[in-house]
Order: C-alpha cells, then structure tokens, then sequence
C-alpha cells in the first residue's frame, strides 16, 4: 500500500510584517499547534514587494524563538528574482536565514519576461546554495522550460514549490502548470515543498489541493523535504 502524502511543516507563510497579512507569529504559531504542525516557516516577503519590510528587519530574526506554542519557527524570508541570479537581499543576509524561498512578483524589479529569460533568471538561482526553494513557479505571469528547472532541481537538490494558493486563490491560471511541475518532479526525483501561502492564521497548513496534485502525479513522501519535522531540519542542514 502506498504511504499518504502529507507535510508536518509549512514552509511559506507570512506574518503581518509583510504589509498585507494580517496575522502574528504567535497567532499563527498557535493555529498551527491546533493543525498539528510542528513547524511553520516565517516567510515575509523580501525588500522589493510594495509595503514589504526594510532590510533590516531581516537582520534581527535571531530575536524569535525557536519554539513557540511547541510548534518550530523556521526564520526565512519569501525574497524576490529581480533578474538572473539575483534576489532583492544580499547573500550576507541571505546566510543569516534559516530558509530562502525565490521568486517572482509582480512590481518588484522584474517584469514578466519572455520564458527563456525567466528560466535563465531561475536556473543561476539553482546554484546559490543559500536558496532552498523556487516558490510558486507555476505562475502563468512568469512562463519558465519546467522541464529544465525540474532537471535543475534534481541536480542541485533545490525543491519546486507545489502553492496551495495557486490552486485557488492566487496566480489565476497556476492549476495546469503546477500539475505538469508535479509529474516533471516525479520523472526526474526533484525535491518538492508543500506551502499554504498563508496571510492570516487561520490557512496556515492548507496544502490539500497541492497535495492532490502531488499524489496524483506519482512524487513519492520522500521527495517531500517538509514531510516530518525532521526531513525538513535534514533539508535546510539544521539541528533540532
């Protein structure tokens, strides 16, 4: 019998310092002890995106807890591609973080580009070891060779994000390719994250659809670096 897919961490969300969510970390920290995570990743958006915060308040995420209501805080950032290779924070920041979700915004010093350039853009990204995750590369606004980057992925050990978002409320458009990404990442044993995409507590841990996808496609639990507490500590090279 095969074993359900599942995730025990959520490795996107956002607290009200992103400038539209609307929720603390203690708040959602709590919501996710009742879900029955045990561990959630604080993921506000990078520099770039409007009303986002100041870079400085990237250098003081020492100041969280590791813990909060039981549940791990992982400290990261959701930073965004501003062209081939570059994220709109410095790699000195970027190595304070527990974690670095990549990826493209609209207003954000990348404009939709054509496909070759923004799979260009992705694919140096790849090799920055201090980027874990592509985050939501199914977005129709930003077309990428999802083969290569999936191929990429499994050569560098960077995960494709499967969105919950994207399957409803976000990136109108995102369902088709976020399914091809899940097959492609399944042919070729590319590591993959389960995000909620969450603004506000109460959507932290909703991956259900993104899941569905997964499993249909044929990606395997291991394939999944935020299945347990501990393939995630393993993926992102921390203790517990």
């Amino acid at each position: 019998m095969n074993t359900p897919l599942s995730a025990e961490v959520d490795l996107h969300v956002h607290s009200l310092a992103s400038g539209h969510a609307y929720s603390t970390i203690s708040e959602i920290a709590s919501e996710a002890a009742t879900r029955g995570l045990r561990g959630v990743a604080m993921t506000d958006h990078g520099p770039a995106m409007p009303a986002a915060p100041h870079p400085y308040h990237f250098e003081c995420l020492y100041m969280i807890p590791d813990y909060l209501s039981g549940v791990r805080i992982f400290k990261g950032v959701e930073a965004n591609i501003i062209g081939p290779g570059r994220l709109d924070l410095n790699d000195r920041l970027l190595g304070k973080m527990n974690l670095v979700l990549a990826g493209f915004h609209r207003d954000c010093g990348y404009g939709p580009s054509e496909r070759s350039a923004n799979t260009r853009a992705v694919l140096e990204l790849m090799e920055n070891p201090l980027v874990h995750i592509i985050c939501h590369p199914g977005n129709p606004e930003y077309p990428l060779d999802y083969e290569a980057v999936a191929r990429q992925g499994a050569a560098t050990g960077t995960a494709l994000e499967l969105n919950n978002s994207s399957f409803n409320t976000s990136r109108v458009g995102s369902t088709d390719n976020c399914r091809l990404i899940a097959r492609l990442c399944a042919r070729f044993g590319s590591p993959v994250s389960l995000g909620s995409d969450s603004h506000i507590a109460q959507s932290v841990g909703n991956f259900g659809q993104a899941l569905e996808a997964l499993g249909e496609a044929g990606v395997t639990p291991e394939q999944v670096v935020n299945r347990t507490l501990e393939s995630t500590l393993a993926f992102l090279g921390l203790e517990s």
